[in-house]
């Protein structure tokens, strides 16, 4: 079985993205040895040089990234090596324009960028296969590799190719889900508009059409896409390890909901030795720590709760917004730190050296154009060092606390045209639940619908347009057995093909809510209407309300005004051992709070007390002990009380009652056995 933590590396991993083919050999000594300076312990290499490793088909050269890597291994430094099938040659596709992808809008798109692929292309996939096989069969045995990299960020910028290649594939895939056209018609609903098909050869993608296309097939096509490029990774992964039996294989995802949504990382989080994630700090007027915190709580859920490792971040501003601007002093270690307290093995960048060249020249790097005599440098060497001291924590997992229900297949149904307000949207109620959840001081872990959730005493479910019975099922059965569920409003609605379930909405989710809705009444643009609740407090919320009908559930706040005045906007409902809250409007995460502190209760879980806004604490736990991770985001000096005395390891100071964190830095104590 291969390994699942990078070979060879005894500390936190430490490094980024090297790129040396785009510097002369001449470079590549002064990079050893800053790497050295910087405690760089491991970098990625050669993802995007498969036009250099085979310059003509079947022609390889392996010469620089031979003398790349024994220079790499002769300076202690470890080796994440890439298959560059994300960037085929400009040859291959002059000899196979076919395996350039095609737009829903009939549009092919040209070389020049990089992710132009065609994953049902036989050309690309037998071209991918064999220099795979060429790198596996040269570094297998070579010293410096930890562990193998295939391909680079899939599902970024192409999700889905709609090509006529694509369309056969396409059907091949359906008759092997459903295993008759029948059986399509039934699930897609083909009855409606009379899209009635007779033969797979029918059957198209949902390309542009005059008007909104069938849902059902549009879902599907979005599940295909995704299952043939993870198709693609496998045939990959597979013949790494044949080849180099033992090592890792990993690739790089991008679990923020900001950052990519054609991928299902629930599914191909089972197929990595290792889950590593990419993130970047999204510019959007937003507390960026947050849409971290999520980002990371999300990937390690990912993983099953087990370690991964970020493997790309941003030692300062990025070059791809609208906006980019640079970090501030001290944001880059609070970056790398938060992601090592919600189980990262590490810190890793793009990139190592900052490029002259290309798109993305004023991406930052950990050796910017500045040099060494600027302040990302003198950063990056601090952190170095403050992660090299943290080796003792490897393996020991991150603590949550509750847990939110999150499901991609249901926000690409729900993402589809036409439905009813389109300014709901699945990923802003995510971000505020989990801002609520966070401001709470509580550690998320996410969950698929259809997991088990028996170890949590809270679960949030923010948006699940699309539930299957066996969700339905599972969140009863959860709350039956003493569990505390919040479901916020459009959950419960559909099965798996987008049909509506039988009856009264929710759907699936009425029977553990304990309600049903006669008709949703969504609000105009900057409408909002106000909720009363208990002691007469008041709550604003906008975009939604509804006509509830409580049928076993008690109401808790009741709309005051707007289309339901009079009815319930949030209810309660105890079933079995357990408690379903159900918010029916959308509240931001401050108003959130209200229902989130009276469910916690519910719950039996105990306010953290005493703990700042925008002041982290987070606990990993493991064989090596338990370890207090306090990241202060704030502008002034926090005091945060600690569950026992312990030793700072960034410091080497002790700890007791207390622990005083500087305006914007990080502490991570190891409390004593």
């Amino acid at each position: 079985m291969p390994e699942t933590t990078p070979q060879g590396l005894h500390q936190l991993a430490f490094g980024g993205d090297y790129n040396p083919e785009q510097w002369p050999e001449s470079v590549w000594q002064e990079d050893v040895r800053l790497m050295r300076e910087a405690g760089v312990t491991l970098v990625s290499v050669g993802i995007f040089s498969w036009a250099l490793l085979e310059p003509e088909p079947g022609a390889y050269d392996f010469g620089w990234l031979d003398r790349v890597l024994d220079l790499l291994h002769e300076h202690g430094i470890r080796v994440d090596l890439g298959t560059p099938t994300v960037v085929p040659p400009a040859w291959f596709y002059r000899a196979h324009p076919e395996a350039l992808p095609v737009s829903r809008e009939g549009t092919r798109y040209a070389f020049g960028s990089r992710g132009a692929i065609c994953h049902s292309s036989p050309a690309y996939r037998e071209a991918a296969a064999r220099i795979t096989t060429e790198l596996a069969g040269r570094y297998a045995a070579h010293p410096a590799l930890a562990m193998w990299h295939v391909h680079n960020e899939y599902g970024v910028p192409v999700g889905a190719c709609y090509c006529d290649t694509c369309a056969a594939h396409f059907r091949r895939w359906l008759e092997a889900r459903y295993g008759s056209v029948d059986a399509v018609n039934e699930a897609w609903g083909t009855a409606f508009w009379g899209q009635r098909y007779t033969a797979y050869e029918q059957i198209d993608p949902p390309r542009l059409t005059p008007t909104v296309g069938n849902p059902a097939q549009q879902l599907d096509y979005r599940r295909f896409a995704d299952a043939t490029m993870r198709e693609n990774f496998i045939s990959e992964r597979d013949t790494l390890h044949r080849l180099s039996p033992g090592t890792p294989v990993t690739t790089n995802f991008m679990t923020a909901l900001s950052q990519c949504d054609s991928v299902d990382y629930w599914a191909w989080g089972r197929e990595v030795d290792l889950v590593t994630n990419d993130h970047y700090l999204i510019t959007d007027g937003r507390r960026t720590h947050v849409n971290l915190a999520m980002a990371a709580d999300l990937t390690r859920s990912v993983a099953g709760g087990a370690p991964w490792l970020l493997l790309e971040h941003s030692t300062s501003g990025v070059n791809w917004q609208p906006r980019n601007p640079a970090k501030r002093p001290g944001e880059m270690a609070r970056n790398s730190l938060a992601h090592v307290a919600r189980g990262s093995e590490g810190a890793m960048f793009f990139q190592w050296r900052q490029s002259r060249r290309g798109a993305e020249k004023f991406h930052s790097a950990m050796v910017p154009h500045a040099g060494t005599d600027s302040r990302v440098w003198r950063e990056v060497v601090r952190l170095g060092a403050d992660i090299g001291s943290l080796a003792g924590l490897r393996g020991t997992r991150t603590v949550p606390d509750v847990a939110m229900v999150w499901d991609w297949q249901s926000w690409w149904a729900q993402s589809l045209e036409w439905r009813p307000s389109e300014d709901h949207d699945a990923r802003e109620r995510a971000d505020s639940f989990y801002e609520a959840l966070y401001d709470r001081h509580l550690t998320v872990d996410f969950a698929h619908p259809e997991a088990d959730l028996s170890a949590y005493p809270l679960v949030v479910v923010p948006a699940l347009y699309l539930t299957t019975e066996a969700a339905g099922a599972n969140l009863r059965r959860y709350v039956e057995n003493g569990g505390t569920l919040v479901v916020s409003y459009f959950s419960g609605i559909v099965d798996e093909h987008d049909a509506v379930h039988p009856g009264a909405h929710p759907g699936a989710l009425r029977d553990v809510l304990g309600l049903t809705v006669e008709e949703w009444s969504p609000l105009g643009a900057g409408e909002t209407v106000t909720l009363t609740g208990p002691d007469g407090r008041t709550l604003g919320a906008d975009v939604w309300t509804e006509f509830v009908v409580p049928r076993g559930a008690e109401t808790v706040w009741t709309y005051a005004d707007g289309p339901a005045a009079g009815g319930p906007a949030v209810t309660r409902h105890r079933l079995g051992r357990g408690t379903a809250w159900y918010v029916s409007s959308r509240l931001d995460a401050a108003a959130l709070d209200a229902i989130l502190g009276a469910a916690c209760e519910d719950g039996g879980i105990v306010p953290r007390t005493g703990l700042p806004r925008d002041v982290e604490v987070v606990r990993r736990s493991g064989e090596a002990g338990d370890h207090v991770f306090v990241i202060n985001h704030t502008g002034h000096d926090a005091k945060v009380p600690l569950a026992g005395p312990g030793t700072e390891l960034l410091s080497g100071e002790r700890a007791a009652g207390h622990l005083t964190v500087p305006a914007g830095a990080v502490r991570v104590v190891r409390l004593d056995a």
